[in-house]
Protein backbone atom coordinates (compact mmCIF):
# COMPACT_ATOMS: atom_id res chain seq x y z
CA UNK A 1 0.00 0.00 0.00
CA UNK A 2 1.43 3.89 -0.83
CA UNK A 3 3.15 5.46 1.82
CA UNK A 4 3.78 2.17 3.75
CA UNK A 5 7.33 1.87 4.89
CA UNK A 6 9.06 -1.02 3.06
CA UNK A 7 10.20 -3.71 5.18
CA UNK A 8 13.50 -3.96 5.84
CA UNK A 9 14.83 -7.67 5.83
CA UNK A 10 17.64 -8.53 8.94
CA UNK A 11 20.96 -8.33 6.86
CA UNK A 12 22.37 -12.35 7.43
CA UNK A 13 25.71 -12.58 9.18
CA UNK A 14 28.27 -13.29 7.00
CA UNK A 15 30.56 -16.18 8.27
CA UNK A 16 34.25 -15.75 7.68
CA UNK A 17 36.45 -18.68 7.55
CA UNK A 18 40.31 -18.87 8.12
CA UNK A 19 42.23 -19.45 5.23
CA UNK A 20 42.84 -23.41 5.70
CA UNK A 21 46.38 -23.46 5.26
CA UNK A 22 48.25 -25.40 8.47
CA UNK A 23 47.69 -28.69 6.86
CA UNK A 24 48.61 -27.57 3.57
CA UNK A 25 51.90 -25.61 5.11
CA UNK A 26 52.48 -29.09 7.42
CA UNK A 27 52.00 -31.31 4.23
CA UNK A 28 54.41 -28.99 2.53
CA UNK A 29 57.03 -29.32 4.89
CA UNK A 30 56.85 -32.63 5.26
CA UNK A 31 57.15 -33.53 1.65
CA UNK A 32 60.45 -30.76 1.41
CA UNK A 33 62.70 -32.65 4.12
CA UNK A 34 62.12 -35.55 1.35
CA UNK A 35 62.04 -34.02 -1.86
CA UNK A 36 65.31 -31.61 -2.03
CA UNK A 37 65.53 -29.25 -4.81
CA UNK A 38 61.85 -28.94 -6.44
CA UNK A 39 59.66 -27.08 -4.00
CA UNK A 40 57.51 -25.98 -7.48
CA UNK A 41 56.48 -29.96 -7.59
CA UNK A 42 55.46 -30.13 -4.37
CA UNK A 43 53.00 -26.36 -4.89
CA UNK A 44 51.64 -28.60 -7.56
CA UNK A 45 51.04 -31.50 -5.85
CA UNK A 46 49.72 -30.51 -2.39
CA UNK A 47 46.47 -28.75 -3.02
CA UNK A 48 44.91 -32.39 -4.72
CA UNK A 49 46.34 -34.10 -1.83
CA UNK A 50 44.54 -31.39 0.21
CA UNK A 51 41.43 -31.13 -1.63
CA UNK A 52 40.94 -35.40 -1.01
CA UNK A 53 40.83 -35.06 2.40
CA UNK A 54 38.48 -31.91 2.37
CA UNK A 55 36.00 -34.48 0.41
CA UNK A 56 36.66 -31.64 -2.39
CA UNK A 57 38.35 -33.99 -5.18
CA UNK A 58 36.13 -33.96 -8.42
CA UNK A 59 33.75 -37.20 -8.50
CA UNK A 60 34.25 -39.41 -11.19
CA UNK A 61 38.09 -39.12 -12.06
CA UNK A 62 41.25 -39.52 -9.88
CA UNK A 63 42.07 -37.38 -7.18
CA UNK A 64 45.07 -36.28 -9.08
CA UNK A 65 46.86 -36.94 -12.55
CA UNK A 66 49.99 -35.71 -12.79
CA UNK A 67 53.12 -35.98 -15.45
CA UNK A 68 56.34 -35.06 -14.27
CA UNK A 69 59.04 -34.72 -16.90
CA UNK A 70 62.82 -33.76 -17.00
CA UNK A 71 66.34 -34.50 -16.63
CA UNK A 72 67.22 -37.54 -15.03
CA UNK A 73 68.10 -38.47 -11.56
CA UNK A 74 66.08 -34.81 -10.80
CA UNK A 75 63.53 -36.57 -8.36
CA UNK A 76 60.34 -37.75 -10.52
CA UNK A 77 60.18 -40.90 -8.88
CA UNK A 78 61.59 -39.37 -5.75
CA UNK A 79 58.81 -37.39 -5.39
CA UNK A 80 56.12 -40.37 -5.32
CA UNK A 81 57.83 -42.26 -2.80
CA UNK A 82 58.30 -39.12 -0.74
CA UNK A 83 54.40 -38.48 -0.91
CA UNK A 84 53.88 -42.59 -0.05
CA UNK A 85 56.29 -41.83 2.86
CA UNK A 86 54.29 -38.96 4.14
CA UNK A 87 51.14 -39.91 3.68
CA UNK A 88 51.53 -44.13 4.74
CA UNK A 89 54.88 -43.97 6.62
CA UNK A 90 56.72 -45.91 4.20
CA UNK A 91 58.23 -45.31 0.86
CA UNK A 92 57.41 -48.50 -1.04
CA UNK A 93 53.50 -47.82 -0.18
CA UNK A 94 52.86 -47.20 -3.62
CA UNK A 95 51.60 -49.34 -6.69
CA UNK A 96 54.67 -48.83 -9.39
CA UNK A 97 54.12 -49.75 -12.50
CA UNK A 98 57.38 -50.44 -14.70
CA UNK A 99 55.94 -49.33 -18.40
CA UNK A 100 59.43 -50.42 -20.01
CA UNK A 101 57.97 -54.26 -19.53
CA UNK A 102 54.61 -53.05 -21.55
CA UNK A 103 56.44 -51.99 -24.93
CA UNK A 104 54.47 -54.77 -27.03
CA UNK A 105 50.37 -54.95 -27.34
CA UNK A 106 49.65 -58.15 -25.99
CA UNK A 107 51.59 -57.46 -22.60
CA UNK A 108 48.80 -55.21 -21.66
CA UNK A 109 46.94 -58.17 -20.83
CA UNK A 110 49.17 -58.53 -18.06
CA UNK A 111 47.83 -55.19 -16.50
CA UNK A 112 44.03 -56.06 -16.61
CA UNK A 113 44.34 -60.02 -17.35
CA UNK A 114 43.26 -61.77 -20.13
CA UNK A 115 39.25 -62.93 -20.82
CA UNK A 116 37.80 -65.88 -19.45
CA UNK A 117 38.27 -68.14 -22.15
CA UNK A 118 41.82 -67.18 -23.57
CA UNK A 119 44.47 -69.26 -23.17
CA UNK A 120 46.49 -68.25 -19.91
CA UNK A 121 43.64 -66.41 -18.37
CA UNK A 122 44.05 -68.54 -14.86
CA UNK A 123 47.85 -67.80 -15.17
CA UNK A 124 47.37 -63.89 -16.18
CA UNK A 125 46.28 -62.04 -12.75
CA UNK A 126 46.07 -58.20 -13.23
CA UNK A 127 48.42 -56.33 -11.60
CA UNK A 128 45.64 -53.21 -11.37
CA UNK A 129 43.15 -54.64 -9.25
CA UNK A 130 40.82 -52.94 -6.29
CA UNK A 131 42.47 -55.15 -3.63
CA UNK A 132 46.11 -54.35 -4.60
CA UNK A 133 44.78 -50.52 -4.90
CA UNK A 134 43.78 -51.07 -1.19
CA UNK A 135 47.20 -52.65 0.05
CA UNK A 136 49.00 -49.79 -0.96
CA UNK A 137 46.75 -47.72 1.44
CA UNK A 138 47.01 -47.21 5.36
CA UNK A 139 45.25 -46.15 8.52
CA UNK A 140 46.23 -42.53 8.14
CA UNK A 141 45.33 -42.13 4.47
CA UNK A 142 43.17 -44.22 2.28
CA UNK A 143 44.15 -42.42 -0.77
CA UNK A 144 46.42 -44.81 -3.23
CA UNK A 145 49.58 -43.81 -5.29
CA UNK A 146 50.18 -45.35 -8.56
CA UNK A 147 53.36 -44.55 -10.56
CA UNK A 148 53.20 -45.10 -13.97
CA UNK A 149 57.10 -45.20 -14.83
CA UNK A 150 58.27 -43.88 -18.07
CA UNK A 151 55.47 -43.98 -19.65
CA UNK A 152 56.45 -42.72 -23.31
CA UNK A 153 58.20 -46.52 -23.56
CA UNK A 154 54.67 -48.34 -23.23
CA UNK A 155 52.29 -49.43 -26.07
CA UNK A 156 49.87 -46.97 -27.11
CA UNK A 157 47.22 -49.25 -26.09
CA UNK A 158 48.52 -48.32 -22.67
CA UNK A 159 47.27 -44.73 -22.95
CA UNK A 160 44.41 -45.94 -24.79
CA UNK A 161 43.18 -48.32 -21.75
CA UNK A 162 44.17 -45.25 -19.42
CA UNK A 163 41.78 -42.68 -21.03
CA UNK A 164 39.19 -44.41 -19.56
CA UNK A 165 41.07 -44.39 -16.53
CA UNK A 166 41.70 -40.69 -16.08
CA UNK A 167 38.15 -39.42 -17.14
CA UNK A 168 35.80 -41.77 -15.63
CA UNK A 169 38.30 -43.34 -12.80
CA UNK A 170 36.98 -46.77 -13.71
CA UNK A 171 39.32 -49.58 -15.58
CA UNK A 172 37.30 -52.80 -16.94
CA UNK A 173 39.49 -55.68 -15.81
CA UNK A 174 39.50 -59.04 -18.19
CA UNK A 175 37.06 -60.89 -16.16
CA UNK A 176 34.20 -57.84 -16.39
CA UNK A 177 35.16 -56.68 -12.70
CA UNK A 178 35.59 -52.78 -12.29
CA UNK A 179 38.28 -50.95 -10.70
CA UNK A 180 37.36 -47.81 -9.20
CA UNK A 181 40.48 -44.87 -9.46
CA UNK A 182 38.62 -42.20 -7.80
CA UNK A 183 40.82 -42.42 -4.00
CA UNK A 184 43.67 -42.42 -6.59
CA UNK A 185 46.58 -39.90 -7.54
CA UNK A 186 48.01 -40.99 -10.54
CA UNK A 187 51.52 -39.99 -11.62
CA UNK A 188 53.20 -40.22 -15.00
CA UNK A 189 56.96 -40.54 -15.04
CA UNK A 190 58.46 -39.49 -18.59
CA UNK A 191 61.85 -38.57 -19.92
CA UNK A 192 60.21 -37.02 -22.91
CA UNK A 193 62.53 -33.90 -24.48
CA UNK A 194 65.13 -34.70 -21.25
CA UNK A 195 68.29 -35.02 -24.46
CA UNK A 196 66.96 -31.03 -25.41
CA UNK A 197 66.70 -30.31 -21.52
CA UNK A 198 70.34 -31.27 -20.84
CA UNK A 199 71.41 -29.16 -24.07
CA UNK A 200 69.35 -25.57 -22.49
CA UNK A 201 71.20 -26.58 -19.37
CA UNK A 202 74.53 -27.74 -20.41
CA UNK A 203 75.37 -25.94 -24.23
CA UNK A 204 78.07 -28.03 -26.07
CA UNK A 205 79.50 -24.86 -27.10
CA UNK A 206 79.87 -20.92 -26.31
CA UNK A 207 79.51 -18.55 -23.11
CA UNK A 208 76.72 -20.76 -22.09
CA UNK A 209 78.59 -23.89 -21.84
CA UNK A 210 80.46 -22.47 -19.00
CA UNK A 211 77.14 -20.84 -16.62
CA UNK A 212 75.25 -24.06 -15.96
CA UNK A 213 71.46 -22.87 -16.52
CA UNK A 214 69.32 -22.16 -13.41
CA UNK A 215 66.51 -20.23 -12.03
CA UNK A 216 62.72 -19.49 -13.00
CA UNK A 217 64.09 -18.51 -16.97
CA UNK A 218 65.48 -21.95 -17.36
CA UNK A 219 62.82 -23.76 -15.69
CA UNK A 220 60.05 -21.85 -18.05
CA UNK A 221 62.39 -23.09 -21.19
CA UNK A 222 62.71 -26.51 -19.84
CA UNK A 223 58.96 -26.74 -19.64
CA UNK A 224 58.59 -25.61 -22.54
CA UNK A 225 61.14 -28.26 -24.07
CA UNK A 226 58.97 -31.22 -22.30
CA UNK A 227 55.57 -29.53 -23.13
CA UNK A 228 56.30 -30.04 -27.18
CA UNK A 229 58.05 -33.50 -26.37
CA UNK A 230 54.88 -34.49 -25.03
CA UNK A 231 52.37 -33.18 -27.28
CA UNK A 232 54.13 -34.90 -30.17
CA UNK A 233 53.90 -38.83 -28.39
CA UNK A 234 50.37 -38.01 -27.07
CA UNK A 235 47.01 -37.41 -28.09
CA UNK A 236 45.15 -34.25 -27.49
CA UNK A 237 42.30 -36.66 -25.75
CA UNK A 238 45.33 -38.01 -23.40
CA UNK A 239 47.15 -35.10 -22.68
CA UNK A 240 43.87 -32.94 -21.72
CA UNK A 241 43.16 -35.52 -19.14
CA UNK A 242 46.34 -35.10 -16.86
CA UNK A 243 45.70 -32.39 -14.17
CA UNK A 244 49.45 -30.99 -13.87
CA UNK A 245 52.44 -31.16 -16.17
CA UNK A 246 55.30 -30.48 -14.13
CA UNK A 247 58.94 -30.18 -15.26
CA UNK A 248 62.28 -31.16 -12.74
CA UNK A 249 64.84 -28.75 -13.24
CA UNK A 250 68.26 -29.99 -12.51
CA UNK A 251 69.71 -29.72 -9.19
CA UNK A 252 72.58 -27.30 -8.22
CA UNK A 253 74.97 -27.69 -5.10
CA UNK A 254 72.97 -27.02 -2.35
CA UNK A 255 70.78 -29.63 -3.28
CA UNK A 256 73.01 -32.65 -4.11
CA UNK A 257 74.59 -31.46 -0.61
CA UNK A 258 71.63 -31.81 0.99
CA UNK A 259 70.97 -34.94 -0.58
CA UNK A 260 74.23 -36.91 0.36
CA UNK A 261 72.98 -35.78 3.99
CA UNK A 262 69.87 -37.40 3.54
CA UNK A 263 71.64 -40.90 1.74
CA UNK A 264 74.28 -40.54 4.74
CA UNK A 265 71.83 -40.32 7.30
CA UNK A 266 69.86 -43.48 6.38
CA UNK A 267 72.90 -45.37 6.21
CA UNK A 268 73.37 -45.03 9.42
CA UNK A 269 69.80 -45.92 10.33
CA UNK A 270 70.26 -49.12 8.20
CA UNK A 271 73.52 -50.26 10.24
CA UNK A 272 71.60 -49.64 13.67
CA UNK A 273 68.76 -51.31 12.83
CA UNK A 274 70.63 -53.97 11.58
CA UNK A 275 73.53 -54.25 13.55
CA UNK A 276 71.74 -53.16 17.03
CA UNK A 277 73.95 -53.44 20.08
CA UNK A 278 77.02 -53.60 17.69
CA UNK A 279 76.10 -50.02 16.23
CA UNK A 280 78.60 -47.54 15.01
CA UNK A 281 78.69 -43.95 13.89
CA UNK A 282 79.94 -42.14 10.77
CA UNK A 283 81.87 -39.02 10.83
CA UNK A 284 83.05 -37.81 7.46
CA UNK A 285 84.72 -34.63 7.08
CA UNK A 286 85.09 -32.17 3.96
CA UNK A 287 87.17 -34.43 1.90
CA UNK A 288 85.10 -37.64 1.45
CA UNK A 289 82.24 -36.03 0.94
CA UNK A 290 83.55 -33.70 -2.00
CA UNK A 291 84.48 -37.06 -3.20
CA UNK A 292 81.27 -38.78 -3.00
CA UNK A 293 79.77 -35.68 -4.84
CA UNK A 294 82.04 -35.83 -7.21
CA UNK A 295 81.48 -39.14 -8.06
CA UNK A 296 77.99 -39.56 -7.27
CA UNK A 297 76.54 -36.56 -8.88
CA UNK A 298 76.56 -34.67 -12.08
CA UNK A 299 75.15 -31.74 -13.89
CA UNK A 300 74.07 -34.08 -16.18
CA UNK A 301 72.46 -36.92 -14.32
CA UNK A 302 71.70 -35.39 -11.49
CA UNK A 303 71.98 -37.35 -7.76
CA UNK A 304 71.10 -41.05 -9.68
CA UNK A 305 74.36 -42.49 -8.96
CA UNK A 306 74.81 -41.24 -5.45
CA UNK A 307 73.67 -44.02 -3.90
CA UNK A 308 75.38 -46.61 -6.00
CA UNK A 309 78.53 -44.99 -5.32
CA UNK A 310 77.94 -44.59 -1.49
CA UNK A 311 77.59 -48.15 -2.07
CA UNK A 312 80.70 -49.15 -3.49
CA UNK A 313 83.23 -46.35 -2.12
CA UNK A 314 81.75 -46.60 1.66
CA UNK A 315 78.95 -49.48 2.57
CA UNK A 316 81.31 -52.22 1.00
CA UNK A 317 84.43 -51.30 2.99
CA UNK A 318 82.55 -50.93 6.85
CA UNK A 319 81.37 -54.46 5.76
CA UNK A 320 84.80 -55.86 5.19
CA UNK A 321 85.68 -53.98 8.61
CA UNK A 322 82.51 -54.98 10.93
CA UNK A 323 83.01 -58.85 9.27
CA UNK A 324 86.51 -59.00 10.17
CA UNK A 325 85.60 -57.46 13.73
CA UNK A 326 87.81 -54.08 13.12
CA UNK A 327 84.78 -52.29 13.98
CA UNK A 328 83.69 -52.66 18.19
CA UNK A 329 80.47 -51.50 19.59
CA UNK A 330 79.29 -47.80 19.92
CA UNK A 331 82.76 -46.71 17.92
CA UNK A 332 83.14 -43.74 15.53
CA UNK A 333 84.31 -44.39 12.19
CA UNK A 334 86.11 -41.80 10.37
CA UNK A 335 86.11 -40.95 6.77
CA UNK A 336 88.58 -38.79 4.64
CA UNK A 337 89.61 -38.74 0.97
CA UNK A 338 93.40 -39.01 0.70
CA UNK A 339 94.62 -36.85 -1.60
CA UNK A 340 93.73 -37.95 -5.59
CA UNK A 341 93.40 -41.92 -4.38
CA UNK A 342 90.17 -43.64 -5.69
CA UNK A 343 89.19 -44.83 -2.61
CA UNK A 344 87.92 -43.12 0.56
CA UNK A 345 90.29 -44.12 4.28
CA UNK A 346 88.13 -45.02 7.24
CA UNK A 347 89.84 -45.32 10.90
CA UNK A 348 87.81 -46.01 13.98
CA UNK A 349 88.22 -44.07 17.13
CA UNK A 350 86.74 -44.97 20.39
CA UNK A 351 84.68 -47.08 21.70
Amino acid sequence: MRGQPIPIRPRRNVLSFPTPTSGREELTQQLATRLVGQTHAIAEIVPYVQMYRAGLAPEGRPAGVFLLLGPTGTGKTRTVEALADTLHGNEKSLLRIDCGEFQMEHEIAKLIGAPPGYLGHRETPPMLTQQKLGAVTSEGSHLALILFDEIEKAAPSMTRLLLGVLDKAVLRLGDNTSVNFERTLIFLTSNLGASAMRKEVLPDFGFGAAVPGSGEGTLRKLSSIGLAAVKRKFSPEFVNRIDAVITYQPLDAEALDVILDQQIAALERHIAHRLEERAFTLELDASARRFLLARGTSREYGARELKRVILRKLTQPLAAMVESGSIPPEAVVQVVHPGNAEQLNLSVTGN
